[in-house]
């Protein structure tokens, strides 16, 4: 372990009822700079280890009062005193011993007469421990204050650009809808068609940011209930005809009448939205979006297909995972955030599916997720 330790940041106690013994240890470690607390039998131990607080404890077994077996067990019943190293110091090198020292708790144990370089090795072997577990804990701190931040963070960002972008979303809706194109020419309706495509994404966007921040930090209430599948598949297909359309792509579907299926439906149709919002992203013009609805083994199982740019096998292995999180670019070099598929997958298995894709570069994907049928 590279770490630069300090010795003088961290105190040894020192228990043994033989004082030229201490005296021998006290020299010996404060030559290695070490801070240094003695006592000379277990009660004395046990009111130095309140009182000094030490990173280390070496101690003798045999003493008089108390043998180094009791005060070891005394010091690991107490949870304020049970994380502090203990090194066994013995003259008896029987094993009856050394297994009786591990089974109250102790770290290591040093042999009497000592070997001084030994010695050395072991009490800084288990200082370095204490040290990476320090480490450790600040660290987790540390991270556990950035997480707490950063989740507050996106959900405030989620949350108040969401209705504003909402806003702007309905107005360009609605001019849209309600100026054609002989009124105002190609080129602003081609204007006016990017600026509703790019308010849609965000807003889509911005609605997975908060969804996932929420499911990251439990915020987020799963609630299952019985629904027919076929309607929401169908719900969310409905919405996304438009958007297809611009791209002179079609939506084909192939679902039974109905399909009786378990999960929260918030939750599926966010997973469907991702799906084919992504397969017409990759999709080139004048193709098609296959989304199908079928039974298997116990479940529904929505398929999205697309006949797209497909997904280069690298670029695979990295996509269902958050460490790999990254983005790609559409067929228009629409850009995805990689988010989408994260949320998708999170929720599916909160629901008690799976998400599964399979892709061929240059030929187009298929991604695939399953939630229970009705029980």
């Amino acid at each position: 372990m590279n770490m630069e330790i300090n010795p003088s940041e961290y105190k040894i106690l020192i228990v043994d009822d033989v004082i030229s013994n201490v005296l021998l240890l006290k020299v010996l470690l404060t030559n290695e700079k070490f801070s240094i607390v003695t006592a000379s039998n277990g009660g004395q131990a046990l009111e130095q280890v309140d009182k000094e607080n030490p990173d280390l404890v070496l101690l003798d077994v045999m003493m008089p009062d108390m043998s180094g077996f009791e005060v070891a067990q005394r010091l690991k019943s107490n949870p304020e005193t049970a994380e502090i190293p203990i090194i066994f110091l013995t003259a008896l090198n029987s094993t009856t011993d050394i297994v009786k020292g591990f089974q109250v708790g102790g770290n290591d144990f040093i042999s009497k007469p000592f070997n001084k370089e030994e010695l050395i090795i072991r009490v800084s072997h288990q200082i370095s421990l204490v040290a990476a577990k320090r480490i450790i804990v600040k660290k987790t701190t540390e991270l556990e204050r950035t997480i707490a931040a950063r989740d507050k963070m996106y959900s405030v960002i989620a949350h108040d650009l969401r209705s504003p972008i909402g806003s702007i979303k309905m107005v360009l809706n609605m001019l849209i809808l309600n100026l054609p194109v002989e009124k105002i020419g190609h080129e602003m309706h081609d204007l006016l068609k990017t600026a509703n495509q790019t308010t849609e994404d965000v807003f889509a966007l911005l609605d997975n940011l908060l969804k996932w921040t929420k499911s990251q930090i439990g915020k987020l209430n799963v609630v299952y209930q019985d629904l027919d599948i076929t309607e929401v598949v169908a719900s969310v297909v409905d919405i996304y005809n438009m958007v297809a359309g611009m791209k002179k792509i079609a939506i084909r579907e192939e679902k039974p009448a109905s399909l009786a299926a378990y999960g929260d439906i918030d939750m599926v149709k966010t997973v469907i939205r991702n799906l084919l919002s992504n397969a017409i992203k990759f999709s080139n013009e004048n193709s098609e979006v296959l989304v199908k609805l079928e039974e298997k083994d116990g479940m529904a199982v929505v398929s999205v297909h697309d006949q797209g740019c497909g997904i280069d096998e690298d670029s695979q292995r990295k996509l269902l995972h958050t460490d790999t999180h990254f983005s790609t670019f559409g067929t228009k070099n629409e850009e995805g955030s990689g988010l989408g598929l994260l949320l998708c997958q999170d929720f599916v298995q909160k629901n008690g599916g799976k998400l599964w894709f399979s892709s061929v570069k240059g030929e187009g994907s298929t991604f695939y997720f399953s939630i229970p049928l009705k029980k």
